[in-house]
């Protein structure tokens, strides 16, 4: 049955810039709650290259990775904001967006895509693909400018909101969910969907369209390419084992044109080293420290998968010019570089 919010109501996207740029004002959409494969548009359910499709996307759940359940999917597109109810809808549910999901017909926009991608990997088996994360193209803009970033520097969904170059628009609603998250782990579980729950979700997704159309326009050939390998190897970055991607779709290789116009040293890889257990702590080191040195060292993104897991394994996507070995030896950790 049909959630009571099917149609549920929407508020505007204008609002007040912030940083001295004119806010992104969009039109209001319909926000329609989905619990029944049928709800979906036919060109998401089956998507084909003669309509390829562009759209928002973003997971909500509790605590969200492999174990942490996947409550709420949401599809941004041009004319409506669609709410994949996956607690009301179940499996069968989630499992009807898998085409698309996994498809090359339809881009995925989404800022920092590993835990949704861990979500929806161990969850439902289905490998995401064909994403523009924007959390990877901001920083790929920020280096076309020569802006040097830092090793622990990723920007949040709030604050790429706020960057008047591509929406201008404050997020404070942000924090309010965040407060109702610490009281409530499982607010995401809650049903029938409130109205803050609708409109956190929906804001969640709201703005990414645009915000992929202002960074498509401004990202280079060489970042585009290097956008769609680094999204990739996000999308896995907590899913693969023993560094096998399990069948996952091969890498997109550097187009010609870029490879005669533009040498390009580094390779972007996925390498994921196996921790023994209980000892995580001396790959960490004393508040960081030897995470730390080693991405000072070589410049990588380190991702640990921490409390929510994978616990064991130390994930390092990215652009790599240097081999990393980490062993630990009697009593120390050592760490080397070729």
């Amino acid at each position: 049955m049909a959630s009571p919010h099917s149609d549920a109501p929407d508020r505007g996207g204008g609002g007040v810039g912030v940083g001295g740029g004119a806010p992104t004002e969009l039109p209001s959409l319909p926000v329609r709650v989905i619990t029944e494969p049928g709800q979906l548009p036919v060109e998401f359910l089956k998507p084909s290259a003669s309509q390829k499709l562009v759209i928002g996307f973003d997971c909500e759940g509790v605590d969200l990775c492999r174990h942490g359940a996947l409550c709420i999917m949401q599809l941004a597109f041009t004319d409506a904001i669609y709410l994949v109810d996956a607690i009301e809808g179940g499996k069968d549910l989630i499992q009807a967006c898998k085409p698309a999901l996994e498809s090359e017909y339809v881009t995925k926009v989404i800022h920092d895509c590993k835990r949704d991608s861990e979500a929806l990997y161990f969850q439902f088996g289905i490998k995401l693909h064909n994403v523009m994360d924007t959390q990877i193209a901001y920083y790929l803009l920020e280096e076309q400018e020569g802006k040097k970033r830092g090793f622990t520097d990723y920007i949040s969904f709030v604050n790429l909101l706020a960057d008047p170059r591509y929406c201008g628009m404050p997020y404070p609603e942000k924090e309010e969910v965040r407060t109702l998250l610490r009281q409530d782990p499982n607010f995401w579980t809650n049903r029938p969907l409130s109205e803050m729950m609708v409109r956190a979700a929906t804001d969640d997704v709201r703005f990414l369209l645009n915000i992929h159309e202002k960074m498509m326009e401004k990202l280079s050939k060489v970042s585009l390419w290097r956008l769609s390998v680094r999204s990739e190897l996000y999308c896995r970055c907590f899913c693969v084992n023993d560094n096998q991607y399990a069948d996952w779709p091969p890498l997109p290789t550097a187009p010609d044109d870029i490879e005669a116009d533009v040498y390009v040293p580094e390779v972007d890889i996925l390498s994921v080293l196996d921790v023994p257990p209980g000892k995580m702590g001396r790959v960490i080191g004393r508040k960081g420290s030897s995470i730390m040195a080693v991405k000072e060292s070589c410049n990588v993104e380190i991702h640990i998968g921490g409390a929510k897991g994978p616990p064991d394994r130390v994930s390092f996507p990215g652009p790599c010019l240097l081999q990393l070995n980490i062993q630990l030896v009697t009593g120390s950790l050592a760490i080397m570089l070729h």
